[in-house]
């Protein structure tokens, strides 16, 4: 710490520091305004000739009664630049008493005078003020030296969360930044007081005054992370405590984005709610899947998606023999294309501009390039949107679907994985229903080659799973943009609930499932609990350093076609059966027949492509029989379906 930040901490005008000096500072004032209220009197009326007996006895009454006052009113246990008008009246009180008490003391002793008003007024008047000018002066010094500070130093000061080794690493690769200091270790508690670790000391911490003093004795700046899982379980106590402070909370890079043993400033960043809502990951075994995906072509649809770009990026790793990817979305392609190029150079892929829907193009992916496994993740996802859109949302979702899963068949795809949703568990919106369409479709048809009734060998995995932490156009974007406009944020209604997992997570899930599945297997995954809405959004608004409701405005805009209130539990021991992994089960679901899903698939294309929407949709309900809309103008079907049903 160089001498200016030394001077400032000895200046620190909180209430950890300067209780003490700030009492005794008072008293000086205090003491020093009886002294000029008796001098200007002496030296203005000629009738106040003060003896040296008087004055002495005045200077020690008004010493002793000062304690007393600031003491009782306890003015100098406030943080002086957080002050406000309370504790200037409380000051004006204590004069007040002051000055009053040592006049009349004055007078019960025998000391005569003709001027006690006087001198009672004047001393308060002259204690008031300087009181309160010696107060401004301090918080005008700190301010100025602090941003004297700020501006000349060139590094960010951090206390590094933890003591366990993963925590001692990064505070070795920070020693030598040009952009972080580390001030310390952080420690919940104090089993660890006093101690340091290779001469860096370890701090402890209570509660949010004790952040407080570490942001103002030693100018931290920010708390950095080591791990994702201790953002998490610090989620409601030191993360809390640092947005209330409003001391940045850090995320240290994981081991692939250090570069020869030093941490880039860009590979650490602040803490997003994504890293606080979670729950712990699925452990899964990374070895085992690798080996399953090295040396293989493999071919993503969607691949510019959310999802399907972080399975591209996770594969990449897994060192493929190619790599295509298929998507109809020109510029993410493009972007996807530059990150591949740059982070995996090495890498063989081949980015192909194409459409589900379309056969033909599909024909040409599969013929020219032979892809050994397929991930399935092209499909439109937004609920409202396709409820004005249902046509669309059954050529990509269901028709787009059977073309990919009719190419694995015909080129002897070893495996499709295919991505599902929890919206097809009992379906509420078009959306929904066209995900457990293609389910349907794709399991009829492996269950058909496993009995004999169509010839080929791919073998097909579904993997359904909630809502991913900021995907393209989910919530969480939604929300960050708003935040940034300054509000308001517009949650549908208050009590809608959400599970989430984040995006690696979903794509690892994708994997594991595609490594562990036999074929013609719907996995699903223990989400954990789900998630309050408007509690996510209030999260977000003060991570972003603003208080929800005063700062940032939230909205309530009403549930929206086909949407719940609750998302279904996708995994319990009623709808399931168990796997080897206690955290992925199988979904139990209804079996249909090849021939007569083909057949609706078929028909539900023809009334899709040819716009019939209330016959298209009333098919879709009488092939789903679970489908009943909510909160949509579909839902005048499900009478008709219940009454065909009857």
């Amino acid at each position: 710490m160089n001498g200016i930040e030394n001077l400032v901490s000895k200046l620190r005008l909180d209430r950890f520091f300067s209780s003490k000096l700030i009492l005794a500072i008072d008293l000086i004032v205090s003491v020093a305004s009886s002294i000029f209220t008796l001098m200007f009197v002496r030296l203005m009326l000629s009738g106040a000739d003060y003896s040296g007996r008087f004055m002495a006895v005045w200077i020690i009454l008004s010493l002793i009664l000062s304690f007393v006052c600031f003491f009782v009113l306890r003015t100098y246990r406030t943080i002086i630049r957080h002050s406000t008008l309370k504790e200037f009246a409380k000051i004006c009180v204590a004069s007040f008493f002051k000055s009053l008490s040592v006049g009349c003391l004055m007078m019960l002793l025998s000391f005569q005078s003709a001027y006690y008003a006087l001198l009672i007024i004047l001393d308060m008047f002259v204690t008031i003020v300087l009181l309160l000018l010696v107060r401004v002066a301090m918080i005008v010094m700190y301010d100025i030296l602090r941003e004297k500070v700020v501006s000349s130093r060139k590094r960010l000061n951090i206390m590094v969360y933890g003591t366990d080794d993963k925590a001692v690493a990064a505070v070795k690769r920070l020693a030598n930044s040009p952009h972080y200091q580390v001030a310390g270790y952080l420690d919940y508690g104090r089993r660890l007081k006093g101690q340091n670790i290779d001469g860096v000391k370890i701090y402890f911490f209570d509660n949010k005054d004790d952040i407080d003093l570490f942001r103002d004795k030693f100018f931290v700046d920010a708390v950095l992370f080591s791990r994702e899982e201790d953002v998490k379980k610090e989620s409601e106590r030191l993360v809390a405590f640092c947005q209330e402070a409003k001391v940045k909370v850090l995320l240290a890079p994981s081991i692939d984005e250090v570069i020869d043993g030093k941490v880039m400033k860009s590979s650490i960043r602040e803490v997003k709610i994504e890293d606080l809502l979670g729950r712990d990951e699925i452990k899964i075994s990374m070895d085992e899947i690798v080996r399953n995906f090295r040396h293989k072509t493999i071919m993503v649809t969607g691949a510019a998606g959310s999802i399907g770009s972080e399975l591209c990026r996770q594969l990449a790793s897994f060192d493929p023999e190619c790599l295509v990817l298929f998507d109809n979305a020109e510029t993410p392609m493009h972007s996807l294309r530059l990150e591949l190029e740059e982070r995996y150079p090495k890498l063989e892929f081949v980015p192909v501009i194409g459409d589900v829907r379309q056969p033909a193009r599909l024909d040409y992916a599969f013929r020219k390039w032979r892809p050994d496994v397929v991930f399935h993740a092209a499909a439109y996802k937004h609920v409202p949107l396709m409820e004005e859109n249902p046509c669309e949302a059954v050529q990509v979702n269901v028709a787009g679907s059977r073309n990919v899963a009719d190419k694995c068949i015909e080129y002897d795809v070893d495996k499709m994985v295919m991505i599902s949703t929890d919206k097809a568990v009992n379906p509420t919106n078009i959306m929904g229903c066209t995900k457990r369409l293609a389910e349907i479709y794709v399991q009829s048809l492996g269950l058909a080659m496993e009995k004999g009734e169509k010839a080929g060998k791919t073998r097909f995995v579904t993997t359904r799973f909630g809502n991913v932490l900021g995907s393209n156009g989910s919530v969480i974007p939604r929300f960050r943009e708003q935040i940034a406009k300054g509000g308001p944020v517009t949650v549908t209604h208050p009590e809608i609930t959400r599970f989430f997992m984040t995006i690696p997570e979903a794509c690892r899930l994708v994997m594991e499932a595609a490594t562990m599945s036999t074929g013609n297997q719907i996995f699903v995954f223990d989400m954990g609990e789900s998630v309050k809405i408007d509690t996510l959004a209030r999260r977000m608004i003060t991570l972003a350093g603003f208080e929800p409701d005063k700062d940032i405005a939230i909205e309530y805009s009403g549930l929206r076609p086909g949407e719940k209130l609750y998302e279904e539990v996708l995994s319990n021991a009623e709808n399931t059966l168990p796997t080897s992994h206690d955290r992925i089960r199988i979904a139990k679901v209804r079996e249909y027949g090849y021939e007569d899903a083909a057949a609706v698939m078929r028909e539900l294309e023809t009334l899709a492509r040819a716009v019939e929407i209330p016959d298209m949709v009333k098919l879709m309900k009488r092939i789903v029989p679970e489908f009943v809309s909510m909160n949509s103008r579909y839902e005048k079907y499900d009478t008709v379906h219940q009454e065909t049903s009857n």
